[in-house]
């Protein structure tokens, strides 16, 4: 299976954004140009319904004449109440409360990082065999998860490019069957 993450937004350092929609970065182009050199054909496209999506999600569909699905289980975490404020405002005493355990925890009003992987199982069982799904930085950790048995602590602690591919497989038979997965190999 093939994930990319969006090109990289204009988001201001600092800033809290799930499902806050910044607007595309500078060199967005430059980056959907070299994902699309760089990454395989797909027999389908499935892709977060986000804005920052879309663009490189539309292109791998032209380019490989397939068909594009949106998905919304692969949309980023949900920060609620935090979204699109910087993280600096953001009450110490409520972000220091989630940061000790994000994976059971949820910002107020928004999902905790389980919750998202449990929705990213489903998406990934249904994909169609041969696709490649674009998305978030968190999507891509919770199919790391998912497909290759690492812990959360080891998905945070290395970064998820910008529009770039990134080849999972799961690390063996019984993870597959985990996921009910279709075609996840």
């Amino acid at each position: 299976m093939i994930l990319l993450r969006h090109p990289q937004t204009a988001a201001p350092p600092g800033l809290c954004f799930g499902r806050f929609e910044p607007p595309a970065g500078p060199n967005a182009t430059a980056e959907i140009a070299a994902a699309l050199a760089v990454t395989p054909l797909a027999r389908a496209v499935v892709a977060s319904p986000s804005r920052r999506c879309r663009e490189l999600a539309e292109a791998l569909a032209v380019r490989d004449g397939v068909h594009l699905m949106f998905d919304s289980r692969l949309l980023e975490l949900d920060f609620g109440a935090w979204e699109g404020r910087l993280w600096a405002e953001i009450e110490r005493t409520e972000s220091d409360a989630w940061t000790v355990d994000p994976l059971n925890r949820a910002p107020p009003g928004g999902e905790c990082f389980a919750a998202l992987r449990e929705r990213v199982r489903a998406a990934l069982a249904e994909a169609p065999e041969g696709a490649v799904l674009v998305c978030h930085a968190g999507p891509i950790r919770a199919a790391r998860m998912l497909l290759t048995g690492a812990s959360f602590d080891a998905v945070f602690a290395e970064p998820v490019p910008y529009a770039t591919p990134i080849h999972l497989a799961p690390a063996h038979k019984g993870l597959a069957r985990m996921l009910d997965c279709r075609g996840i190999a």
